[in-house]
C-alpha cells in the first residue's frame, strides 16, 4: 500500500508497519567533515555480509576504486578534490576536542599556484549508504514482499523473496538499489540487521576509526548533528549543513542523514528527493476517472444511434 505523506507529527516507520512495540527507531548520522576515506566501512561492510568483490577498477578522475553505490557496494567512501582559494578554511575542528583534520592543503613546496587554479585543494570525503526513508517507495512498488520495514525502522531486502522484477531500482529517489547481474535480485544496505538483533552496532559503524559513521536512535543523532553543525558554524564554518535529517522533507526524513561541506549535489546527492510514489494515489484516481469518462462516452455511442432509430420510425 503507498504511504502518504501527511502533515502533522513525525512518522514512526515500524509502528506504521505494525511492529506495536518497536523499540525507539534507530540510524546513522555520518560526520564527512571527519571522514579521511580510509575505506575501513567498506571493507568492514564486505566482510560481515560476504558482498562480493565488484571490480576495483580505478575511473581516472580520483582514487575512488568503487565509484557509486551498487548491489555490491552497499557502502561508499566519495572522494572529491576541489580547488580552493588560498583564503579558505584549512581545518576543521574536530568534536570532542581531538586532533582537527585539515581539509586543504597547499601546492607544492607551499605554492599555492602549484595546486591548480592559483588555490589550495580542498579534499571531501563522505560514506554513503542506503538512506532507510521514513517513507520508501521501494517498499510501496515490491511485489513480492521482498522489501520489508524491520522493526527498528529500517528497510532490508530478503534475498530469497526478491523475483529479480527491478521495480525499486527506479523508485528508489537516490538510486541506491541495484540488480546484481548474475541473478537480477536487488541487493543494498541492511543496517546490518542481523547484528542490531543481537544488540550490536552495525559493522560499518564500528569500523569508523575517526567516529565519522555515528550509530544509534535517531532522535539523538539529530541533536548531536545540530550541535555539531552549530560548533563548525562557530569555528568559521559557514558552508557546514545537514541533509536528510528533516521529517518534513519529501521522503520523511532519512534514517541515515548526512554533514555536508558542501552543496549535496557535490557529493552526488539529490538537493531536493522526494518518494516517487508520493503521488500514485492521485493518479490512479484520475485513472480512474478517465477510465469511467471513456467507459461513458462507449456506451452512449451506442446509445445514441438506437435513440436516434426509435425516434426516426415515429
Amino acid at each position: 500500500m503507498t504511504q502518504n505523506l501527511l502533515s502533522g507529527p513525525e512518522s514512526d516507520p515500524a509502528r506504521d508497519a505494525g511492529h506495536e512495540d518497536a523499540p525507539p527507531r534507530v540510524g546513522f548520522f555520518t560526520d564527512t567533515s571527519v571522514c579521511i576515506g580510509c575505506k575501513a566501512c567498506e571493507v568492514a561492510c564486505k566482510e560481515w555480509n560476504a558482498i562480493p568483490e565488484d571490480g576495483m577498477s580505478l575511473t581516472g578522475m580520483s582514487y575512488d576504486n568503487t565509484q557509486a553505490l551498487g548491489a555490491s557496494t552497499w557502502r561508499h567512501v566519495a572522494f572529491i578534490e576541489q580547488s580552493v582559494a588560498p583564503s579558505a578554511a584549512l581545518s576543521v575542528p574536530a568534536p570532542d576536542g581531538r586532533t582537527e583534520l585539515p581539509l586543504t592543503v597547499a601546492g607544492r613546496d607551499g605554492d599555492p599556484a602549484a595546486a591548480g587554479g592559483g588555490g589550495d585543494i580542498r579534499w571531501l570525503m563522505s560514506s554513503d549508504v542506503c538512506k532507510h526513508c521514513t517513507h520508501a517507495a521501494c517498499l510501496d512498488v515490491c511485489p513480492t514482499g521482498s522489501l520489508f520495514r524491520t522493526e527498528f525502522g529500517t528497510v532490508v531486502v530478503q534475498e530469497d523473496i526478491c523475483n529479480g522484477c527491478g521495480y525499486c531500482v527506479p523508485a528508489c529517489p537516490y538510486g541506491v538499489i541495484e540488480q546484481r547481474p548474475s541473478d537480477g535480485r536487488v541487493f543494498k544496505c541492511t543496517m546490518c540487521y542481523d547484528r542490531l538483533g543481537a544488540g550490536q552496532e552495525p559493522a560499518c559503524a564500528k569500523a569508523c576509526p575517526t567516529e565519522s559513521i555515528q550509530f544509534g536512535p535517531l532522535d539523538e543523532l539529530r541533536e548531536r548533528a545540530a550541535l555539531r553543525v552549530e560548533q563548525l558554524h562557530a569555528a568559521g564554518v559557514p558552508e557546514a549543513r545537514l541533509y536528510g535529517h528533516d521529517p518534513d522533507d519529501g521522503v520523511g526524513g532519512d534514517g541515515a542523514f548526512f554533514l555536508l561541506l558542501d552543496e549535496p549535489e557535490i557529493y552526488g546527492l539529490p538537493p531536493h528527493p522526494v518518494v516517487t510514489t508520493r503521488d500514485l494515489p492521485t493518479m490512479w484516481k484520475h485513472a480512474a476517472t478517465a477510465a469511467l469518462s471513456l467507459a461513458g462516452g462507449v456506451a452512449l455511442s451506442f446509445a445514441l444511434p438506437a435513440l436516434t432509430g426509435k425516434n426516426g420510425r415515429r
